[in-house]
C-alpha cells in the first residue's frame, strides 16, 4: 500500500504543469471504436482510470497503446461485444462505452458501472437516450444487454430532463453514425463535451450547436481515424490553484484555457488571490491568510463544477471567517468532511450545505482518501498543515492526477510517495 507523506508549511513556487484532462480522454477513447483506421490523441493524462479505458479496449479486440501523452487506437475490427465486470467496477465513466459500442457492434453487454460512491448517480437518462434512438436494452441480473433490431441507430429528439455530461456523450457517440438527424435537448455545455464534438467532427461527424444547448446531429454511414489533442484539466488546474492558495504561494500554471475555469477565478480572487491570464498560461499569487468565501454554490457548467468544489473548500479551511459551500449536482460529496476533521479543519454539514470556519493552522494526522476530489481536498490542506501528514487509500487519486507527488515536489512542497 502507498501513502502520500506531507510536512506542511511550505510555501508553493514556480511552474506547475497541467495535464490534458480525465473527464475529456475518457470519452474521447470511447469515441475511437467508433473509427475506421488509426486514431491518435495527444496531450493523454498517464491515469488509472486511462489504464482503464485502454484495457476495454484491447478486450474488445482494438489496438490500444500509450507512449508518453500519446495514445494510439485502431478499432478496424473489433471481435468483442461485451465488457467484463472486472474492468467496469473499475471507473464510473465506463458506461459511455455503452453507446460507441451499441453503434459500432450492433449490441453491447455490460454490469452496472464502480468508480466513487458520491451518492445516487442513475444511468437512467442514458438509458432512455438509447432507446429512443432505436435500442433494444434489457436488465438482468445486474447487467446490461443493447442490441439494435435492424443494425444502426435511427435519429430522433432526444431530450434530456438534466444536463447530464455521461448523458450527452452517450447519446452523440450514438447519434454520430445513426440513420437520420437526431436533436439533443437540454444537452450539458461543458468544455468536454465540446472537446469530443471537435474530435468527431474531425472524424467526419456532422455536429452543430445552437446558442441555447441543442445539439443536432447529422447521421453520417462511418467515421475514420484522425490526430487530436486533448483539452487541458480544468479540475486539475483548480486544484493546483487552491494548494497554492492555501501556502500563501505564487505558481504559473500552463497549458489552460482560462474560459473553462471563468467561474473558478472570481471565487479565489474574493478569498484575496491576484489572478492573471494569458493565452494559456495563468499566475495566481496568495496572500499571507486568505479571506472567507461567502458562497460556492456548484452548478452545471458555466456554473461553478461540482469537481472544483472539495479542493477549494479545503482551502476555506484557514481562511479568516466563515465560508459556504453549496452542493446542487451530487449527494453524498462531504463524505471527505470527517477526514477533513482529523486535520483540525471546523466544518459544519447538514444535507447538501456545508460551512467551514477558517482556523489559523491546521495539525498534521493520519486520513485517508474516500473519493477522487475528496483525496485532493486532503493534499490540498496536508499542504497547509503544521507538522507531517500521511494520506492513504491513494487508488482514488491516481484515478484523476498525474504524478500528483512529483508535481508538488518540484513545486516547493514537502510531499513523497512512500
Amino acid at each position: 500500500m502507498s501513502l502520500l507523506q506531507i510536512t506542511g508549511g511550505r510555501r508553493l513556487g514556480g511552474a506547475i504543469p497541467i495535464h490534458g484532462a480525465k473527464n475529456s480522454i475518457l470519452p474521447l477513447l470511447a469515441a475511437t471504436l467508433l473509427c475506421h483506421g488509426e486514431t491518435e490523441l495527444h496531450g493523454c493524462p498517464r491515469l488509472s482510470d486511462v489504464d482503464s479505458s485502454l484495457d476495454i479496449l484491447r478486450h474488445l479486440g482494438c489496438r490500444a497503446t500509450q507512449q508518453g501523452d500519446v495514445i494510439t487506437v485502431c478499432a478496424d475490427a473489433p471481435t468483442k461485444w461485451d465488457i467484463p465486470d472486472d474492468l467496469m467496477r473499475r471507473m464510473r465513466s465506463s458506461i459511455v462505452f455503452f453507446g460507441a459500442m451499441t453503434a459500432r457492434l450492433g449490441q453491447a453487454q455490460l454490469s452496472f458501472p464502480g468508480g466513487c460512491e458520491l451518492g445516487p448517480r442513475p444511468i437512467d437518462l442514458h438509458l432512455a437516450a438509447l432507446r429512443r434512438l432505436g435500442a433494444v436494452i434489457e436488465e438482468a441480473h445486474g447487467r446490461l444487454h443493447s442490441t439494435l433490431p435492424d443494425g444502426r441507430f435511427h435519429g430522433t429528439t432526444v431530450p434530456l430532463s438534466f444536463p447530464s455530461v455521461g448523458a450527452t456523450e452517450n447519446t452523440l457517440l450514438a447519434a454520430v453514425t445513426a440513420e437520420g438527424t437526431t436533436t439533443i435537448l437540454g444537452a450539458a455545455r461543458e468544455p468536454e463535451i465540446r472537446d469530443l464534438a471537435d474530435f468527431l467532427i474531425t472524424c467526419g461527424a456532422h455536429i452543430a450547436f445552437s446558442e441555447d444547448g441543442t445539439i443536432t446531429v447529422d447521421g453520417v454511414p462511418e467515421l475514420h481515424g484522425c490526430v487530436h489533442t486533448v483539452i487541458p484539466d480544468r479540475i486539475e488546474t483548480a486544484t493546483y490553484m487552491a494548494a497554492t492558495a492555501v501556502t500563501g504561494g505564487t505558481t504559473v500554471l500552463s497549458p489552460v484555457e482560462p474560459t473553462h475555469i471563468a467561474s473558478v477565478i472570481p471565487v479565489l480572487e474574493e478569498a484575496g488571490c491576484r489572478v492573471k491570464t494569458w493565452e494559456r498560461e495563468l499566475l495566481i499569487s496568495a496572500p499571507t491568510r486568505l479571506r472567507r468565501i461567502r458562497l460556492v454554490r456548484t452548478m452545471p457548467y458555466p456554473g461553478f463544477p461540482t469537481d472544483a468544489a472539495a479542493p477549494l473548500l479545503a482551502m476555506s479551511c484557514v481562511a479568516e471567517g466563515a465560508s459556504v459551500f453549496v452542493e446542487t449536482i451530487f449527494e453524498g460529496r462531504y463524505k471527505y468532511v470527517d477526514e477533513l476533521r482529523r486535520l483540525g479543519a471546523h466544518i459544519k454539514t447538514e444535507g447538501r450545505i456545508a460551512v467551514t470556519e477558517g482556523v489559523p493552522r491546521l495539525q498534521g494526522a493520519a486520513v485517508d482518501c474516500t473519493d477522487l476530489r475528496g483525496g485532493a481536498a486532503l493534499v490540498v490542506a496536508a499542504l497547509a498543515a503544521e507538522g507531517e501528514s500521511t494520506i492513504g487509500n491513494l487508488v482514488h487519486i491516481d484515478r484523476g492526477y498525474e504524478a500528483l507527488d512529483s508535481v508538488l515536489q518540484a513545486a516547493g512542497a514537502q510531499i513523497k510517495r512512500i
